[in-house]
């Protein structure tokens, strides 16, 4: 499976990841959930602000959601195949910060 992606795309894997609908991230990240949804189906490109925000309500940083929604010829330094290993690696510490804090 393939995990590059667009922006919209990004956000979605994300907000699944973390176990979130899209209500619950749009109340997290002060966004409507209407603005949410439009930003996932990549109807409508969010500011450098909302992108923040977004990154804040995930537990990620911004920069790691913007890798997550590179594509890779905008990741030249990298081949293909070193940026399907970090894009597996930061899904799965996604992964196990999620199972982490449903154990306190």
């Amino acid at each position: 499976m393939k995990l590059f992606m667009n922006l919209a795309k990004a956000i979605k894997m994300c907000r699944m990841k973390r176990g979130y609908t899209q209500a619950e991230l749009a109340r997290l990240s002060d966004v409507s959930v209407s603005h949410l949804s439009l930003l996932e189906t990549n109807k409508r490109d969010p500011s450098l602000s909302v992108i923040n925000s977004i990154s804040d309500a995930l537990r990620i940083p911004a920069s790691v959601l913007l890798f997550l929604a590179s594509q890779h010829e905008e990741i030249l330094e990298l081949n293909e195949k070193q940026i399907e290993e970090l894009s597996r690696n930061i899904m799965g510490i996604m992964d196990s910060a999620v199972r982490q804090e449903t154990l306190f």
